[in-house]
């Protein structure tokens, strides 16, 4: 059966950890990696990454997802498997989720920091959530606080 190991990636130095595990799966498995990074508009404004900003002008969704897929593409680097990226648009726990689902995911490889449990309780986590809410094996690399 095709599976897939959907690697979920942010823009944070932990993308690397993550991309190196989903190889190392994906090898494993001889299965595909899916590179994902998930934005919101609010992400998007935030990163500066358009003119429209300053022009007064709206985003549309399609450069939303533009963005996020050039995150997804910077974070996948030099996979030596086989692999796509993806750009998506939403809650970023959500989306990530409902797409390893769409792809009938083999695992999901997510970056973590290293948190009180104090911290866990009062932030959250992207991390966590998807950890919680899974269908399938929820793989996480930990970094400390980055």
């Amino acid at each position: 059966m095709f599976m897939v190991v959907v690697a979920a990636v942010d823009r944070s130095e932990r993308a690397s950890t993550v991309i190196e595990e989903a190889e190392t799966i994906a090898t494993a498995f001889d299965d595909p990696v899916h590179v994902v990074h998930v934005l919101t508009r609010s992400d998007f404004l935030d990163m500066g990454r358009t003119a429209e900003k300053e022009a007064g002008k709206s985003v549309s969704m399609e450069q939303v997802r533009e963005a996020a897929a050039d995150v997804a593409q910077d974070a996948a680097g030099d996979l030596t498997v086989q692999s796509e990226t993806m750009g998506l648009v939403g809650e970023p726990a959500k989306t990530i989720l409902k797409y390893a689902n769409e792809q009938d995911a083999r695992y999901v490889v997510v970056g973590s920091r290293k948190r009180s449990p104090t911290g866990k309780a009062v932030f959250g986590s992207i991390a966590q959530s998807i950890i919680l809410n899974a269908d399938v094996p929820v793989v996480t690399t930990t970094t400390n606080g980055q």
